[in-house]
């Protein structure tokens, strides 16, 4: 498990520059629940969370910076199921339970967060590929995938499969989250 990326420790900030940043996040969220991304802009957040624009610019930078802290808890909840959870989505399950784990988790995730992904997936070209968490995923997959042939390319052709703008156009197409899920599941158990 060593080869995997973990999890960084966020560095040390003021307790005025944490609190603004619970400030934003729960602003964030509220405003995101409510209006979806397109909400999320850097005068309505800075306006919800009672904090001034540059506030929000220092901190975030842009919408894509908020999109990505926005999601930063949700993914370290599922990293860390993967690294110290029980089976099958924990180290002690075999590897085809832990992919299928894998990827039911994953989609869950993307299920409940499918515009704020999108966002984050697709504010410049090839930023998917960029989030350090696309790495935890890759390389959790390919150590799960081992026994291939090409254990790498499998990662990422599973990530392919569960890429947030690929999913959305399926549901657009009229694609059932079922029939998604059950495509992907057999994709991963190879």
């Amino acid at each position: 498990m060593e080869d995997l990326p973990l999890l960084d420790s966020p560095p040390r900030e003021r307790a005025d520059a944490a609190r603004n940043r619970a400030l934003v996040l729960q602003a964030a969220w509220r405003l995101y629940t409510s209006g979806g991304v397109e909400a999320l802009t850097t005068d309505a957040v800075a306006q919800e969370a009672g904090v001034g624009k540059g506030t929000v610019y220092r901190r975030f930078r842009d919408k894509s910076g908020l999109v990505a802290a926005l999601l930063d808890d949700r993914e370290k909840e599922l990293q860390l199921a993967m690294i110290s959870g029980p089976a099958p989505l924990g180290p002690d399950g075999a590897r085809t339970e832990r992919r299928l784990a894998f990827v039911r988790a994953y989609l869950d995730y993307v299920e409940a967060h499918l515009d704020l992904l999108v966002a984050s997936e697709t504010a410049a070209p090839g930023a998917r590929y960029r989030l350090g968490v696309y790495q935890f995923w890759k390389t959790h997959l390919t150590l799960l995938f081992a026994d291939a042939y090409d254990p790498e390319f499998r990662a990422y052709t599973v990530l392919a499969l569960l890429d947030a703008s690929l999913i959305r156009h399926l549901r657009a197409d009229g694609w059932s989250w079922e029939r998604i899920r059950a495509g992907v599941e057999q994709e991963v158990r190879w």
